[in-house]
């Protein structure tokens, strides 16, 4: 039984939503490409299989697959230590890994990784990819590694200084952006062709017209392009290249994952099933891989163009797919026509995009301890590299979740011990001033109780007088690991050494009743 007709406003409300997109995509695809270090059409091979393969699986039907710029540092990082058929293979084995972890129901599991370490990923991605890309705006060859684009900052500054054609380049590049920048203050119709692709076409026909000297894109044709991973299995002996595929899996899932999360706050139409997303991903990426084209994931970007754009269905983002492929057959010589600083342009500002910089101040003033994981994520993929990075982000959000939930309060009273009422002696506080003695010294231990905790616990108990009765309530324990367990036990045992005193130990009752009992630890 065929599938019902979609309705004539629906289908031109997806019809008009997949041009926007398409719109969105085509600089974005091309852009990201060729800071990646590739050919210019690889980024349009991967739009297209996002769109026209990835928009027809099951699993959010809002989303928009394609290239992304958060994989732009690692892609090139990649091109440059295996080359594109090395490229190739990566991409096909992560792209197998989720589709594999999708079919094993883990997709939701990506949703657990704490938003800060995804934050200062991303954080440290923008900054790479706009320092990377300052460079090329100048027209100047980019150092390869994190750290030597930063250090060659004032190189950079000293060639504009003195080379007349970077400067041309570096203000062609700034234009882009102050288009871009102002076309994002217009109102809400004019917006609906998407400011990027305003911006370069303006750029490309000024560097046309004038005859700026500006640096534009070398085309090569679709097919060309392509270069197939097949025969290339032998890399995945290297730990490097598994390292990266590790890396790509783990990024390209989060980003895609936590993607859908926000656009599914965008609509009101069926959620995101996070397994099914995660497999259509990995088909996606498998594709690429053995097309030889870039990795995908789900781009926000694209994604929220698309259901402000009005999308009702999966349609629009297949039909982008379509227009994406119709250009690359019909058009590719337009492409040779757009200046490298004007798509440097527009990945500068999609890296601006990327940075938290509303979120870190609230971050900073709600959650110090997060802030801190996002912070020295970012810093670490700077000096580092990606894998690295997030290992250390995922690393230091662990211990920080673990110290915060080993809060243990340690209170210490001194009760002293009055004479017999019946007696006519003095009690309470009297006691206390007059005839009482030495009674025993209480301990209470409240929260959780484990070794990250244990130094203060036991601190705190050795600095008690050695010849006094202790009594040691641990009710207000939630938790009490190995490590505190023998600690406490090996306390007691030394206590208890002491002629005339003991540690009695207040417990809760482990069997069925919540009532307290008292054990001495002398018997």
């Amino acid at each position: 039984m065929s599938p019902p007709a979609l309705p004539w406003r629906t289908l031109r409300a997806d019809l008009s939503a997949s041009v926007v997109v398409f719109l969105v995509a085509l600089p974005l695809c091309v852009g990201i490409a060729v800071a990646s270090g590739v050919p210019a059409e690889l980024g349009l091979v991967t739009g297209i299989v996002g769109g026209l393969v990835v928009g027809f699986m099951p699993g959010s039907s809002m989303q928009v697959s394609g290239p992304a710029a958060g994989l732009t540092v690692l892609v090139a990082e990649a091109v440059d230590r295996y080359g594109l058929a090395g490229l190739g293979t990566i991409v096909l084995v992560a792209g197998l890994l989720q589709v594999g972890l999708g079919l094993l129901r883990l997709g939701r599991w990506f949703r657990a990784i704490t938003v800060s370490v995804v934050q200062g990923m991303l954080a440290g991605i923008g900054l790479l990819l706009i320092v990377g890309q300052l460079y090329v705006l100048a027209g100047v060859a980019a150092p390869h590694t994190g750290p030597g684009k930063f250090t060659g900052l004032p190189g950079l500054v000293g060639e504009v200084v003195t080379s007349a054609p970077a400067r041309v380049s570096l203000a062609v590049g700034v234009a882009t952006i102050a288009v871009m920048v102002a076309w994002d203050r217009l109102p809400g119709r004019l917006r609906t062709v998407p400011g990027a692709l305003v911006a370069v076409v303006a750029a490309a026909g000024v560097t046309a017209v004038l005859g700026l000297p500006v640096d534009t894109i070398e085309v090569e044709g679709l097919l060309a392009a392509m270069q197939p991973s097949l025969g290339h299995w032998g890399t995945l002996a290297d730990v490097g290249v598994l390292a990266t595929i590790a890396t790509f899996t783990l990024v390209a899932s989060a980003e895609s994952l936590f993607s859908a999360a926000a656009v599914d706050r965008l609509h009101r139409g069926p959620r995101t099933d996070f397994d099914r997303e995660l497999v259509a991903q990995g088909t996606g990426n498998t594709i690429c891989g053995l097309l030889g084209a870039l990795p995908m994931t789900a781009v926000i970007v694209r994604s929220s163009a698309n259901v402000r754009a009005g999308a009702r269905t999966k349609a629009s983002r297949v039909l982008h797919g379509l227009w994406l492929l119709l250009f690359a057959a019909a058009a590719p010589g337009l492409i040779g026509l757009m200046p490298l600083p004007a798509l440097a342009a527009v990945l500068v500002h999609a890296g601006v995009k990327l940075l938290p910089l509303r979120a870190l101040p609230e971050l900073w003033r709600q959650h110090r301890g997060e802030a801190v994981v996002l912070a020295v994520t970012a810093l670490a993929i700077l000096t580092t590299d990606m894998f690295t990075g997030v290992l250390v982000g995922l690393g230091l959000a662990v211990v920080k979740t673990a110290w915060e939930i080993s809060h243990v309060r340690v209170t210490v009273r001194d009760v002293p011990v009055a004479r017999d009422a019946a007696a006519g002696g003095p009690t309470g506080r009297d006691a206390a001033a007059g005839d009482a003695g030495p009674g025993p010294v209480e301990v209470a231990l409240t929260g959780n109780a484990t070794f990250l905790r244990l130094p203060t616990i036991l601190t705190t108990l050795n600095d008690l007088p050695a010849d006094r009765t202790v009594r040691l309530d641990l009710r207000g324990l939630r938790h009490v690991d190995h490590a505190c367990r023998t600690a406490l036990d090996t306390w007691i045992e030394t206590h208890n050494r002491n002629a005339g005193v003991s540690v009695h130990v207040v417990a809760p009752r482990p069997a069925e009743d919540d009532r307290p009992r008292t054990v001495d630890a002398t018997d």
